[in-house]
Parts: structure tokens; C-alpha cells; sequence
């Protein structure tokens, strides 16, 4: 953990200032920081099967300790599950057959502990989806197709144990899960800089992010649900990240995808994502990682040129990470509204939900090269 002053030094030595969100101007100050190291890291291969803990890495590896740090441990059980959560847990895909919202939430599952990420999981068939099935497809040498068809799906299913591990599952709220901070959020920057911190606006949104669930699945999955400590509610298994080191970085500017590699160039983790638009086009060309930061605070330069110190926290403009590049206000980075994601415009920046901005802060190395094409 670095003290705030080293940090500061080190966006100061490489001319980060500002970085341009929404068509307006915000430096990263950060707080509470968290630089990540994984130069020497060497990859560590983690079963896919969680066996009752999803997101606790096992080893020593700097990468499992980095993750282990940023991703809460989930620990469930598939103890009284509903007929619903059964029947996804069980879907099979036969060629030709319908996705309806429980193959879907199966497929989506898949995709996601292969690493070739979805965004937020809701069950329906979407670009994100589609995208992250043709890039698993890319990475095992499939034929690309805009549908699924048998020679992907037996792909997806080829690892058993995977197969069987559970998409829904049973989880007790505990006090920590029902405590959390929230907060109204105000549209205007000067307003959002007097609060105590960007945080959730309710708690199901918080949970829902725990989850990696879109909300509106997570509360119809739980229709009766007050949400409150001790309850025991059915939510989706994320399973455990990449934690394979990533050497490099593209950002797809076609497909909407982050594509990470390790050192030998191969493709270990995929991510939907949004990088620029058409009024704020993202850089071209070759960079690197120059900062890494967990929880980053940032300073808003208003039209007037006054400055506002927006605090850290999942609902600030750009998420709870903040992976600055060689190119001053340029970096990849989280999102308040992981729903949104590559399908909203970005003002040059790669954004991803938080989640899985959290997942590459803790295995992208020091200096990894970021491509944009």
C-alpha cells in the first residue's frame, strides 16, 4: 500500500492531470490507494470449480493476494434452492433450441468462468453476450458465428466439473452486506463533491454489484426478499477471475472489447467495454499502464474553470478503479452504471463495470502495453 504522498508524486512525474469524462474535465487525486505490482508475478491456474467460496484465490502469487484484496469472498451453499435457480443450475443447450432467460443465464455463466466477460448477468440473449461468445470462439480457434451453435457449446461444457458447478445459488446476507453506505447521487458535480462518498444508492444495487447480477434479475429472482441480515436470498455465482498476469492490452473499437494477453500473447480474459465515441474519440496507437489505482478520489474543473473534489466510491464518474496511461488523461477504468456499458459513449476512455475493472487492476502489470485499434 503506497502513502498517499508517493502516489501523488507519481501522477505528477508523468503529467497526469485530467481526465475527460462526459465532455467535462477531472483529475484523479487519489485516496486510499492501491498499486499493484505484478511484474515478477508468474501465472497461477485455479480451478473453476468453487466448491462452495467464489472469488478466493488460493496460493501466494502476487496476483492471488491482489485479488484476494480488491473481490469480496462469497461463500453460498445449494441448500433449498427454488425450482427456477434448479432448472438453470441443470439446463442443458440442444442444438437449434430457444435461449430462453435460464439458458441464457447458464450461457452467460459459462462465458464468464472461461473468463470472456457479459457485464452485469440478466439472463437474455444481448450483444454483450454475443461478443463474449465470439471471443471465446477467437481464443479457441472457433468458427466466429453471430448465434450459438453445437460446436461452441461443447466447447463451453468440454471442462465437467465446470458444468456442474452451480450459475444460481443460495447466499445468507450478513451484517457487512446490509450495512453498506448509501447515498442519494446528484446530477451536479459541485453538489456530488459535498458528499461523504460516491456510494450506492440502495442496497440492492450494492448487492447486485456483489453479484455481478443486474439488479431488476436479482430482485425477480428474490421476489420476496427484504433483504435484510440473515436472510437467504438466491443470486448468480461469478466464479473466480483471470489470474493469469496480463502483458497487454486492445482496445477494440469495433467490437466494443477489451482483449487481454499474458506474456506469450495469448488470450486469457475478454471484457465488454466502451471506448470513446464519435465527439470524443479515443487515442490511437501504442501506450502503458502508468498508474494503478483502488478507490481513486477526482477533482472536477467546471465550464468556470473552479474545481470540485469528487470523492472515491462505486457511484463516481468513472468506478472504483483508475488504470492511467503513457497518454496524460487517458486511461481504463470503472462505471457507475455497469448496465450501460458499451452502450453509451465514453469521452476517450476504456470503461468497464467495476467488477471486472477490479479483476484486471489486480493482474495487469506495471508498464503493460495498451493498444487501441
Amino acid at each position: 500500500m503506497y502513502q498517499l504522498k508517493k502516489l501523488s508524486t507519481a501522477i505528477a512525474m508523468i503529467g497526469f492531470s485530467t481526465v475527460v469524462f462526459m465532455g467535462q474535465s477531472i483529475a484523479a487525486e487519489p485516496t486510499n490507494s492501491m498499486i499493484v505490482d505484478n511484474s515478477a508475478t508468474a501465472p497461477t491456474e485455479v480451478s473453476p470449480v468453487t466448491n462452495g467460496i467464489s472469488q478466493k484465490l488460493t496460493g501466494d502469487s502476487k496476483a492471488a493476494t491482489s485479488l484476494n484484496k480488491l473481490l469480496p469472498t462469497i461463500k453460498y451453499t445449494i441448500e433449498n434452492l427454488s425450482d427456477t435457480a434448479k432448472e438453470v443450475n441443470n439446463i442443458n443447450w440442444t442444438t437449434d433450441a430457444d435461449i430462453d432467460r435460464n439458458m441464457g443465464t447458464k450461457l452467460q455463466a459459462l462465458l464468464n468462468w472461461h473468463h470472456n466477460g457479459v457485464g452485469p448477468v440478466d439472463g437474455y440473449w444481448g450483444k454483450n453476450t454475443r461478443k463474449a461468445m465470439q471471443a471465446f470462439q477467437n481464443a479457441n480457434g472457433l468458427t466466429v458465428t453471430d448465434t450459438l451453435n453445437n460446436e461452441t457449446w461443447q466447447a463451453l461444457i468440454k471442462n465437467e466439473k465446470l458444468m456442474t458447478q452451480p450459475v444460481l445459488v443460495s447466499y445468507q446476507l450478513t451484517d457487512a452486506d446490509v450495512n453498506v453506505k448509501t447515498t442519494t447521487i446528484p446530477t451536479d458535480s459541485v453538489a456530488k463533491s459535498k458528499l461523504e462518498g460516491m456510494y450506492y444508492e440502495s442496497l440492492t444495487e450494492a448487492l447486485a454489484e456483489k453479484f455481478h447480477i443486474s439488479e431488476k434479475y436479482l430482485k425477480s429472482l428474490n421476489p420476496n426478499a427484504g433483504f435484510t441480515a440473515g436472510e437467504i436470498i438466491t443470486v448468480y455465482n461469478p466464479g473466480n477471475p483471470n489470474t493469469k498476469p496480463v502483458s497487454r492490452v486492445v482496445a477494440d473499437k469495433d467490437t466494443e472489447t477489451l482483449y487481454a494477453y499474458d506474456e506469450n500473447n495469448k488470450l486469457v480474459a475478454s471484457y465488454p467495454t466502451t471506448v470513446g465515441s464519435t465527439a470524443t474519440p479515443s487515442p490511437t496507437g501504442t501506450h502503458t499502464v502508468k498508474v494503478k489505482v483502488n478507490e481513486p478520489n477526482y477533482t472536477y474543473t467546471g465550464s468556470d474553470g473552479r474545481k470540485s473534489i469528487i470523492p472515491p466510491g462505486p457511484n463516481n464518474p468513472v468506478g472504483s478503479v483508475w488504470i492511467g496511461l503513457s497518454k496524460p488523461a487517458y486511461g481504463i477504468h470503472g462505471s457507475p452504471d455497469p448496465a450501460r456499458i458499451s452502450r453509451q459513449a465514453s469521452a476517450g476512455c476504456v470503461r468497464l463495470t467495476n467488477w471486472d475493472a477490479l479483476s484486471l487492476l489486480g493482474v495487469i502489470k506495471n508498464g503493460a502495453t495498451v493498444e487501441f485499434s
